[in-house]
């Protein structure tokens, strides 16, 4: 037997992640407290811009590595490249999370005697929590593998690198312990069971071909007779992925965790494991099991639509701005599984599409709640004192009602163009109830974020107004970056799809 060669070239984005986290890890150990903070954000920054430089470099190499566990293609290196620059700017808004969220304000009669428990209070409570950095990075590094996996053993290991360090930062909320906790518990345990399911589908798969190899799996299903195993196995790995992109009757911890966790953990959270789950689901269906699309596309299309109006009719009542975007995102998953169902060419191009557009808008989305502000000092996620916050801080509004016309699908906007890409194919695909459902439910989005743009311009004070914390340079760059590409491929969509199919082909 030979030993399996490795080509450190077409893995060399995921080693340099790797390698960067591997650093934060040892520097966490061994640094000076007063000097992590500035090392773990150069070492992150660092390692995320040289990975998207290698990513762009081998852009093109189509092949397997380590014996087909990881495999190079088009969808691979795009999935990949929009991961990392999710995580730039996640990264950016960490740093300034760490900056000022353990900052404390004493009125004026608190007591500042040198040795006093206040005064000990305060150095404990701006002590930076440094360890989000490599936990980060080792998410990161799980998605680029889930993304280019080539067998379901090396997806499933991907699978709880990335969700394992995203548990713990989801409890790493200053302010709000307990909601953080509570919702890093209830992702944990929800997350354990539904790893569980994919593992379980995983030894079915193996059970009926005898091999965890993608392609192998589908020369099973395209020889095989007795189908009823390889149908067992594809629906409990569905499960698993389902879970990750928040699809329903999967969906439930999604609007408790993004209200719980830390704000730019939620930003990354949901815009970068929604990407590297929908690259893994892909690949999944129509690498290994497009032998069974006539029997997994109509389950698929049923939890599309009720995704889809669930998601919607959910978000109406919402008075948390957070739950609002968790639910929206449900909606959302429903709106990228339209792309999923159609199962062509065309189809994974729009959903390649309407991923990086949607992730880089999630992350502004996200990234301009962290700087509203209370009296308090704490984020402000109230709907209700959102109101009269385009008379105050007009660029704000701007750009926060950007992102939600974006989510809604309003024309000149990125969101636009995927939805109008993802719908078509669908539609070209047969599924013409699929995309009539999806478009009543994107009306009802729509309403949902034009009442929030109403209210941020409404002439009503609240007893309580909302105010905008000045962002630092790195999270102004982030906003900046996501509002002109919603912008820009909203007006310009033409370069980011000719890159989509380019990319619209997996290696089989």
């Amino acid at each position: 037997m030979t030993a399996p060669s490795v080509e450190y070239g077409q893995l060399s984005p995921m080693l340099i992640i790797l390698g960067a986290a591997v650093a934060g890890v040892l520097i966490e150990a061994f640094a000076p407290r007063r000097h992590r903070y500035l090392l773990q954000l150069c070492v992150s920054l660092a390692g995320l811009a040289t990975g998207l430089v290698a990513v762009v470099a081998l852009a093109g190499t189509v092949g397997p590595a380590v014996s087909g566990a990881v495999i190079s293609d088009g969808p691979a290196s795009l999935l990949q490249g929009v991961v990392l620059m999710v995580g730039l700017g996640s990264m950016a808004l960490v740093a300034q999370r760490d900056a000022r969220g353990g900052s404390v304000s004493f009125t004026p009669q608190a007591s500042t005697v040198p040795g006093s428990v206040a005064e000990m209070t305060a150095v404990r409570v701006n002590t930076v929590q440094t360890e989000v950095f490599p936990l980060a990075m080792f998410s990161v590094a799980g998605m680029l593998i889930f993304v280019a996996a080539g067998d379901l053993l090396t997806m499933f290991v991907a699978l709880e690198v990335f969700s394992l360090p995203l548990y713990l930062m989801c409890g790493l909320a200053r302010r709000r312990r307990l909601l953080s906790q509570e919702a890093a518990l209830k992702y944990f345990l929800l997350g354990a069971f539904s790893s569980a399911f994919f593992l379980y589908g995983i030894a079915l798969l193996y059970g009926y071909s005898g091999t965890l190899s993608l392609p192998g799996i589908a020369r099973a299903v395209e020889t095989g007779t007795d189908s009823a195993l390889a149908l067992a196995g594809t629906a409990l790995v569905a499960v698993g992925v389902l879970f990750k992109v928040g699809a329903v009757p999967f969906h439930s911890w999604i609007p408790d965790v993004y209200q719980g966790a830390p704000t730019p953990i939620t930003a990354f959270m949901a815009a970068a494991t929604k990407v590297a789950a929908f690259g893994a689901m892909l690949r999944i269906f129509y690498v290994a099991l497009p032998g069974l699309d006539h029997d997994w596309r109509p389950v698929l299309s049923l939890i599309a639509m009720v995704t889809m109006v669930a998601g919607a009719v959910l978000a109406v009542g919402q008075t948390d701005l957070k739950r609002l975007l968790g639910y929206s995102a449900v909606a959302q998953a429903g709106f990228i599984l339209t792309g999923v169902i159609a199962a062509d060419g065309t189809a994974l191009s729009a959903t390649l599409f309407y991923l990086a557009t949607y992730a880089l808008a999630t992350l502004g989305a996200f990234a301009v709640i962290g700087l509203v502000r209370n009296h308090t000092g704490t984020e402000e996620t109230a709907i209700a004192n959102w109101a009269g916050l385009g008379r105050r801080h007009p660029l704000t509004a701007v750009v926060f009602s950007l992102f939600l016309l974006a989510f809604a699908g309003i024309p000149l906007t990125s969101g636009f163009i995927g939805k109008f890409a993802v719908f078509s194919a669908a539609a070209h695909g047969g599924q013409l109830l699929l995309v009539l459902v999806g478009v009543i439910a994107s009306a009802v989005t729509a309403f949902v974020y034009a009442k929030v743009v109403v209210m941020m311009y409404a002439d009503d004070t609240p007893m309580q107004p909302a105010r905008v914390h000045t962002p630092d340079r790195l999270t102004g760059i982030s906003i900046a970056t996501a509002a002109g590409v919603t912008v820009v491929f909203g007006v310009l969509p033409q370069p980011l799809l000719d890159l989509a199919n380019a990319a619209g082909a997996f290696v089989r």
